[in-house]
Parts: C-alpha cells; structure tokens; sequence
C-alpha cells in the first residue's frame, strides 16, 4: 500500500513537472518565429568556437601554401575596451595583418564580431603579467606550426602593417629572433628590476616581435617564468624569460627606438599635428588611448598610401611614354594605353591638351614643358623670402600662407631625404638650415615649378670629422597627377543645398503670413534673426536710386526678413530727392520696416554707424549689415550673413570682389541692379584689407568691451579698422568672467559664458560686389586716412596685367627701359 502510494505521488510529480515544461516550450514557441529558433539552435558563442575558428584559418592554411600566414598578432585588451579601443584596432590597421590577429582578455570574454579570447582563469587586474605569459603560451600551444613570426601589442598601439611586412620578410624566421624597443627601465627603476649588466627587455609599448623559434623555445618554461616573477612588470620579465630559455636579448638597435615608436606624451601623444617624420617612418606607433585618435591617425595614414599610389601612377605614364619613343609611336597614338570607352575620353577644343592626358603626364619634371605662344601667356613668379612677393595680387607683399608654406616644407622635406639615403653608410649626414629664397609658380596644366636656394650643414663623423655650411640650388616640379573621385554616402552639399532651399520656402512662407496675420506668425516657427541694412549716405542720388533697387528685389520681394536704416547727410533742401525715393519704397511695401535718420553735419560714416547702431529702431537680437551704397548683393549674401554671424561669438567680415575701372579696358560699368557682375581677375580683385562691410549682432556691438564706432574720425575711412582694433582686442583676452558664490555650482551655459570669445570670420564672398566709381581723395584728410585714400584708388585703376599691357604700349616707356638696362650692364 505505501508502495503504491509513493509511485501515485511520483506520477503527479512528473506530471506536473511535464506540464509545466510544455507551458514553457508555448511560451518560447509563441514568442519567436520557426526560422529563428533554427538560428539560435545552430549559433555557437565565440568562447566556444575552435582557435582556427576564431581567428579565421582554414585547417589546411600553412606558411608553405598560404601568404597571410607571416605574422600572428596577439593584442592584449580587457572586457572594458573591447568595443572601444579593440575594435578601432580591428576596424583599422587589424583587418590588414599579413596573417591573423586575436584580441586576449580575461576568462569569459567574448564577441560574435571579433575574434576575442578568454584566457582561462585570467582576470583583468593591473599589471597584465599572467595575461602576458598566457597569451604567449596560447598562440604556441595552437598555432606554433602555422606561422612564422608573433606579436605581442597593447591595444592602444597602431601598426602599418605594409611595412611591418616588408621588414620581416627581410629577417630569418628560422633563427632565435626577439625584436623590439630595448630597455633597462627608466631613471628611478635603473638597477631595481633584477636584470644582469648584459640583460634587457624589449618594451610592450610599441610592440614585442618573437620568430616562431624565439616562441618554440620559451613557452614550455611559462610555468616556470610565472613563478618566479622579481618585478611588476611583464614586459620586463617575458624579456627576462627569453634572455633565460632562448639564450637572446632584446635587439640592441638604435634604429628601432625609430621604427616601434613610443611616445612619452601619454594621453595627449598623436592628438596634436600628423604631418612629423615620426609617423611617417615608423612601423608601429604607441600610445593612442583613444578610440577616434586611432580612426584619424587610420585615415591619414591611408592618405599617404594614396599619395604614393598617385606617385607610382605618374611613373608608369612616365615610363609608358619613354618606351613609346624608343619605339617610334607617335604620341597621337593609343597603342601604349589601356582601352578605354569613347564616352570616358574628355573633348578637347581644336585639339588642346588637357591635364589627363597621357601625353602631359607623361613628360618627365623640367621647367619648360610649358611655352607661351605670346607675351600674354607669360607665367608670373613669385619670390619667396620671409614674406610672398606676387605680380599677381593687389598686394605685392603678403605672408606666406600655411598651404604654401607646409608644401615648401614637404618639398625640403622629401628632398632631404633622398639627399641623405645613403649618407648614413658612408659616414655623412646633410641637415637642412634654412631656406634663404626662392621662386614659384603655378602651370595649371603641369603643375607647380619651383627654385629654392638652401642653407645647408655638412657633417662628416667619420674618418676626418668636418661641420661645413653648404648652400644648394634646387628646381623642382610638383607635377599633377589624374584626377580621383571619391565616392561619398551622402552628398553633403547637395543634401545641405536642398536644406537651406527648403528651409528658405519656409521661411519666405512664414514671412509672408507673418506681415499680414501677426498672430498666425506666434503660431508656426520662429523666423531666422532679422537682419538690419545700415546704410551711410551723403548725395550719390543716382547710386542710391540702385541700391534700394536691389535691396526692393533681394529683400523684400524674395521675402528675407530684412529692415532697413538709411542715415543721410546733408542740409533739408538737398535731401529731397532722397527722401522721396524712400517714400516711394514704403509706399509699394507699407508692411516693411524703411527707416532712415537725418543728419545735417560733415559727412562721417563713424558718426553715422554708431547712431545706427544705438537706434532704437534695432533690436538687441538683430544683426546688424552695415553696408556701402556701392554694393550689390543677393539672397546668398543674407544666407551667409546669417550663417557666419554668431551672437556672442563671432563677427563676420566678408572680403568683398570690387571691380576695376571698367573704361581702361574699353568695358562699360555695371549701372542696372539686375546684371551680375564678372567675377574675375581682369574685372576686379578680393579686397583682402577692406572691413567696411560687417555683420554683428546689436548686443554684441554695444557691449561694453566695444561700445559701438569711433566718433571722432570724419570724412572717408579708418573707422572700420579702428572697429576691427576693437573686436581683436576683445576676442584675445577672457571676457566676462563670473564669479559664482552661490553654493549651487553653474550650469554649463554660465560656465561657457566664463570663456567666451568673439573672433572674427574672413572670406572672399563673390555675391557682395562693389561697383567701381571714380575716387577723388581729399587732401584736408588727415595722413593716414589719405593714403588709405591713395592705395584703394590705385588698386582700382585695373588689374596688374593690364597696368603692364598699358606700361608697354608705350614706346616711350620701352626705349627707357632699354636705355636704363644698357647703362647698367656698362656700369
């Protein structure tokens, strides 16, 4: 009986039990689809994939049949810096090892898209000494027969795996090999890490390099190493280990201080400027503690191999064409030349060359390629010292400019380079001084030509040591290469063009309910910042007459929420006419804001800003145009007004594109506000040193760091720069600095505030043109103002070229050029 009772029981329990697991498989059923559960039944988790599995080698991948099997790279990391630095490691220069790479962490580490390896009981405590040892004793216990060398990297380490390639393809794998920065600690360790006088280790840093010998011979004494450890750092005691078991130091080399680069900086190593000879020879660079570093230094890295792939292409249309003329084919002839689509072959005009052309690339570096067919094709050269001389430009002197000068300093750079390849060898090295001068110019067709003279020291530190100054003349072409199209995801201009016009259709919709529906303006978005015209006048009736023409158009009709404030100089009775073309403006557009204010003393474009500005008629979150009555504009001006304005931080000053006096060159002025004007070099220049036209919000142009113009400068000029003086002065020290005493600490808007800066922004904007007028300079201004006066008439007259055509038209000025050159050459 009690035996028939315990077997009921353990029925009912099973039963339940049963039950209960069905339940449980209903509800797993219920929840996910057929296809999925056939996936999450046949999906393994990476601690539980094979080695082979998880770097990705085939089971018959050996160093005999298989090229990617040089180099095993085992990458120490932890749980924490997987999916950081781990996999920018493996999204950059990981991916192109020359062999397999596998990141080694702590016991349970994982990851379905990395190949990660969970040391067993290994942890992630600091100093990574068991870590270490164990991640060498891995890669020998499954891959000692698969490769020929094995690496020993940090995760903070960036490698460039084409030349680690090259410069172990050049080292006998077969032999005890253990490569890396040697070391003996650093001043306060020096004697404290129980190393012998002829012992060392290699440093983890930049990376630790074994030959599969090195590895053969040290990873069955692991154990052994583990267990009698003298210090706390691991690098140390691995180099300790294979000094014990392998009988080899690490390399006593000078040069790899130079190839596996470490860098003491620490955290702010690589964060600053790219372009150093360290990056550029190096094999591995350490440490890069961020995640974005090693993308940027990724992406620099790999626009140098495109720099050399443009190079080496150039060299074969170099080569190409030296072996079509050894062998008699014309250069009209495409037999040397890929095939290619017609539809691909650029059209020529009367059979003109074009910079892609095979036969313009082809021609090997010298400074004639290009022959002028006239005077007019005369390339202009610019002299080069401790500034920029250009015929070219307004202003003959400029400073060199950081393009230029960072390209002069790639030139001396490679130059020297090629100087000294050899040097070492035979005991010589030439360093480079400094560049006394030189000349440039620029053949849209070949490329850049230059000449440079050098200052050069000449050491010689072997035999009979000698230190002489040398100087040296070099000519060089920077020749262009083809053109490369890089294809982006998105087109960032487009997709930004047809933002701003969308946004633009908006907004023109808005305004237009806004003037007649002021409450139906509350309810939809709120427009962009008012812009305020400021405009000085003083007679130019006519002038005027245009410029309220193009603001009617631009402004009002296109609907960009704009006012304007006109300040007019002159007695009552002359202002008439002025008064009544702005009558005329307001009554077409009763809904538009059309100020002026009148001023009946001297002209001073000063006085009249700073009115303007302090006006009531201006609010404090408006920007402030002010603007010249010479000036045409249209809607891009506005859009780029708005975009490079920015209250309490920036000021934008646009270098305006003033035309040239259009009757030396027989051309007629531009009068109507509908005709765009020409935007090139023999219709008018950039004018680089004009600051009349700025954009600047009320509040920031009232602060009292600034504090509005300059009143007491009359008649033309020298206000704006005083005003620049201002903004300068302002945005080179703190400004405004709070002092919390509240127990409550800021928030980050009032902390930013602390710090805030109002720079200027500068750009040559070709929709602000200045037309050009006749210049009459008063001699009762006072000095300065004068000869700004001068300088701005003589750079209007016309366009260098021009002024020289004008200069040699003239026989007279040629014979007295001849005479003054036979004198010379008789003195």
């Amino acid at each position: 009986m009690l035996q028939h009772t315990m077997t009921k029981r353990k029925t009912l329990i099973m039963a339940c039990f049963g039950i209960v697991l069905g339940l449980c498989i209903g509800t797993v059923l219920k929840n996910y689809s057929a296809l999925e559960i056939v996936k999450r039944c046949n999906m393994r988790p990476s601690n539980l994939k094979t080695p082979n599995e998880i770097i990705g080698l085939n089971d018959d991948d050996t160093i005999q049949n298989s090229q990617r099997n040089l180099v095993f790279v085992g990458v120490m990391t932890a749980k924490n810096f997987i999916e950081g630095r781990a996999r920018a490691v493996y999204d950059t220069w990981g991916k192109e090892v020359p062999g397999r790479i596998a990141f080694f962490s702590s016991e349970g580490s994982y990851s379905d898209e990395l190949p990660v390896v969970g040391l067993k009981n290994v942890d992630d405590r600091y100093p990574p000494q068991k870590k270490s040892f164990m991640m060498l004793y891995y890669m020998y216990e499954h891959y000692i027969d698969r490769f020929e060398w094995f690496i020993r990297a940090d995760d903070d380490v960036y490698m460039e795996p084409d030349k680690l390639e090259r410069f172990l393809r050049s080292i006998d794998s077969s032999k005890p090999q253990f490569i890396g920065q040697a070391g003996k600690g650093n001043s306060e360790e020096f004697g404290l890490l129980s190393l012998e006088f002829d012992e060392n280790f290699c440093m983890g840093g930049p990376g630790v390099i074994l030959s599969s010998e090195t590895l053969r011979r040290v990873a069955p004494h692991i154990p052994t190493c583990l267990k009698n450890l003298y210090s706390t750092h691991e690098d140390v005691e691995v180099g300790r280990c294979v000094q014990k078991f392998a009988g080899i130091p690490c390399t006593w080399n000078y040069e790899m201080q130079y190839i596996l680069r470490h860098n003491s900086s620490g955290r702010n190593a690589y964060t600053g400027k790219l372009k150093r000879k360290e990056i550029h020879n190096a094999i591995t660079l350490h440490p890069i503690k961020q995640a974005p570093l090693m993308y940027r230094l990724h992406s620099y890295i790999q626009g140098l191999k495109a720099e050399e792939l443009r190079q080496e292409s150039l060299l074969l249309h170099r080569d190409i064409k030296r072996m079509a003329k050894y062998l008699d084919v014309p250069d009209e002839s495409t037999y040397m030349l890929p095939s290619i689509s017609p539809a691909a072959v650029p059209e020529t005009d009367n059979g003109k060359r074009h910079f892609e052309d095979h036969n313009i690339l082809g021609i090997s570096p010298e400074l004639n390629k290009f022959v002028p067919a006239s005077t007019a094709d005369l390339l202009d050269w610019s002299f080069i010292a401790r500034s920029l001389y250009s015929a070219g430009s307004a202003n003959p002197k400029q400073k060199i400019e950081s393009a230029m000068r960072e390209g002069l300093e790639d030139v001396i750079t490679e130059v020297m380079e090629n100087i000294n390849y050899y040097s070492r060898q035979r005991g010589r090295v030439i360093e480079f001084r400094e560049l006394l001068y030189g000349y440039h110019r620029l053949d849209a067709l070949h490329g850049q030509d230059l000449i440079l003279d050098l200052l050069l020291i000449y050491k010689k530190y072997r035999g009979k040591k000698m230190t002489v100054p040398v100087r040296r003349h070099l000519y060089v072409q920077r020749a262009f290469t083809g053109i490369f199209v890089k294809e982006q995801d998105e087109d960032f201009y487009n997709v930004t063009l047809q933002q701003s016009l969308l946004g633009s259709l908006w907004q023109n919709g808005v305004a237009r309910l806004s003037s007649h529906f002021t409450m139906a303006s509350n309810l939809l978005s709120p427009l962009p910042d008012k812009i305020v015209f400021v405009l000085p006048i003083a007679g130019r009736l006519a002038t005027f007459d245009r410029f309220l023409q193009t603001y009617e158009r631009v402004c009002i009709d296109a609907l960009q929420h704009c006012d304007l404030l006109v300040v007019i100089f002159g007695q009552p009775q002359e202002l008439t006419a002025h008064l009544q073309l702005l009558a005329d403006l307001r009554s077409r557009h009763i809904y538009n804001q059309i100020n002026y204010i009148q001023r009946s003393e001297q002209f001073s474009r000063g006085v009249a800003l700073d009115i303007a500005a302090r006006s009531s008629y201006i609010q404090q979150q408006d920007i402030i145009l002010f603007i010249d009555v010479d000036m045409v504009f249209n809607v891009v001006t506005l859009q780029r007004v708005r975009l490079h304005t920015q209250r309490g931080r920036q000021v934008y000053l646009p270098i305006v594109f003033s035309q040239y006096d259009g009757k030396r060159r027989n051309v007629e002025r531009t009068e109507s506000s509908e005709t765009t004007p020409p935007i090139d070099d023999e219709s008018g220049y950039f004018r680089q040193f004009g600051f009349g036209i700025c954009a600047i919000y009320k509040s920031d142009i009232l602060d009292e760091d600034i504090n509005g113009f300059d009143k007491d400068i009359t008649g033309w000029g020298l206000e704006d720069v005083k005003f620049l003086e201002k903004i300068v002065r302002v945005g080179t020290r703190q400004r405004g600095f709070l002092v919390n005493t509240a127990e409550v600490p800021l928030d980050y808007n009032e902390a930013a505030e602390q710090w805030r800066r109002l720079t200027v922004f500068r750009a040559p904007d070709p929709t602000l043109v200045h037309i050009y007028h006749d210049i009459s300079c008063d001699v009762q201004l006072d000095a300065p103002q004068y000869n700004m006066c001068l300088g701005t008439k003589a750079n209007s007259l016309g366009s260098t070229r021009l002024m020289e055509q004008l200069f040699f038209n003239n026989p007279q000025n040629v014979e007295f050029i001849t005479d003054f050159n036979r004198r010379k050459q008789t003195r």
